[in-house]
């Protein structure tokens, strides 16, 4: 689901909190399809691609696209200074991707999925919360029903490495049942409303075009 993000990868922050593992596992843990223009969350097959597309150089920097709340207006002031190439929208369409992505990817256990989109230190933290899971025998039938709304909350730049944070506002219905496919908890008729604020970070100064997963927490 990190499609139009173009590689948004994730980075960083192990004890954060996803608020999808409900009491089963860690409350800490902290873009992507196939074809990804530049400036994408991940960088790989399964990328979401955010090709970015700014105005050209010696041109002034526009304001930025009000997709996100006046708090993360400088700092987006700066990244689109720094990036003549980035594109607000763009990112924000491989961040929805991503956020899906992450998820089923933690919820199925696939380490392999999550290490190709996660920081070091975030991927240890899903791979820690997946490891408890699966030692007391429970398996997560999860299901992102919908992303209600999505938008930027934070940015900054702190050369070469901006940072953006996105806060998710979705419905997710939650199922945990045990090895032999018993329900332990949840219900897939039953959606929770869900509300996560994930930060995207992307050394600038790289020749990659992919934004990493930087942190994770609740609202």
């Amino acid at each position: 689901m990190v499609a139009a993000f173009l590689g948004l990868r994730l980075y960083s922050v192990l004890g954060k909190r996803t608020g999808h593992e409900q009491e089963h596992t860690p409350r800490n843990i902290e873009n992507s399809l196939d074809k990804r223009p530049q400036d994408s969350i991940g960088t790989d097959r399964r990328e979401t691609p955010v090709p970015d597309i700014g105005p050209a150089p010696n041109t002034p920097v526009p304001a930025p696209t009000m997709i996100y709340d006046a708090a993360a207006e400088s700092g987006m002031r700066a990244i689109l200074s720094a990036d003549r190439n980035f594109d607000a929208g763009r990112f924000m369409e491989g961040a929805r991707a991503a956020y899906g992505m992450i998820l089923e990817a933690f919820w199925k256990g696939d380490r392999e999925e999550l290490k190709e989109l996660c920081d070091e230190d975030v991927f240890e933290s899903f791979e820690a919360a997946i490891d408890a899971r699966e030692a007391n025998g429970e398996v997560l039938d999860n299901r992102l029903v919908r992303i209600e709304d999505a938008r930027i909350v934070d940015a900054s730049y702190d050369r070469p490495v901006a940072r953006i944070t996105v806060r998710f506002d979705a419905d997710i219905a939650a199922v945990v049942k045990d090895k032999d496919g018993k329900l332990i908890g949840g219900s897939l008729s039953d959606a929770v409303d869900t509300h996560d604020v994930w930060t995207f970070m992307r050394d600038l100064s790289s020749a990659s075009p992919a934004w990493v997963l930087d942190e994770t927490d609740e609202a």
